[in-house]
């Protein structure tokens, strides 16, 4: 199932895309896709019901985050070698963990704020998933248990402040509206293989990245394990798997992102995003 949440900010409600890609009101049988209703149940809940007989919800909405209030909003840096080169780092022994505010999370297509102290405002397309039971101290073979779903982020960073001034990365990745996710949360059984997905991005029509999660070097299983020893996962912790080459930073000369550019990013059966920076 395509899981998502259509309305305005605040005001959204729980959909699924059916068949023939109308988007249904998932209202009498769901509240909204928040961390207690991100599980197996809501699951069967859903498929037991004939969705066709569901309102159609108008696709003029807005789409809206596919998942409400997030508890942890966690993010793995330099996880495709190719993109650590560029950046001029070395390749990780072990993954970059870092976290972004769960603030910052917004709409697929809404606007990005382009605040007036931001001078390096960069893009990272990035394979998301979220979490769907409790999870702590697992082994790998077992992390595909404890995901509900996937979805397209764009993990916005602000090179000055997630490097230059210092500190941990957070700084530069938790500004309002620095966290896209969507347009859709796909249940696991619509991924077959999550370790074959093509991503890109497009800055204004032109390809910026390009790249394949079977890049990456810690695979998702694998993140979902190594992260379960350091600090329990809940139901709605979203995970972001790092982001392959072709961020601004990485360009000679640099290139950042400036108002009114227009990002276009997509991810096989992920769906895709389309915002514009707007100068605030």
């Amino acid at each position: 199932m395509k899981l998502c949440r259509i309305g305005n900010k605040n005001e959204e409600k729980p959909a699924v895309l059916d068949a023939q890609n109308n988007y249904r009101d998932l209202s009498i049988i769901i509240d909204d896709f928040t961390p207690q209703n991100l599980n197996q149940e809501t699951i069967k809940k859903i498929k037991n019901f004939d969705v066709s007989k569901l309102p159609i919800i108008s696709k003029d909405k807005r789409i809206g985050s596919c998942i409400k209030n997030p508890g942890k909003f966690v993010a793995i840096g330099l996880n495709y070698s190719d993109h650590a080169k560029e950046t001029g780092l070395e390749v990780p022994k072990e993954p970059i963990v870092f976290m972004k505010a769960p603030s910052c999370i917004t709409g697929p297509n809404d606007n990005i704020e382009l605040v007036s102290y931001s001078k390096k405002l960069d893009w990272e397309v990035e394979l998301g998933f979220v979490i769907g039971k409790e999870t702590k101290n697992i082994e790998e073979k077992d992390a595909p248990n404890h995901i509900f779903g996937y979805c397209i982020v764009n993990d916005l960073s602000e090179r000055e402040w997630q490097i230059e001034k210092l500190g941990q990365w957070v700084k530069g990745k938790s500004h309002d509206t620095f966290g896209p996710i969507g347009p859709y949360l796909a249940t696991s059984d619509e991924i077959p293989n999550v370790n074959n997905l093509n991503l890109s991005l497009d800055v204004n029509g032109k390809r910026m990245q390009t790249g394949s999660t079977s890049k990456m070097i810690f695979n998702v299983n694998f993140i979902v394990s190594y992260l379960s020893k350091f600090m329990s996962l809940q139901p709605g912790d979203i995970i972001t798997t790092g982001t392959p080459p072709g961020v601004g930073m990485g360009r000679k000369p640099q290139v950042f992102l400036k108002s009114g550019d227009i990002m276009k990013l997509s991810i096989d059966n992920l769906g895709e995003q389309v915002s514009k920076i707007v100068a605030s």
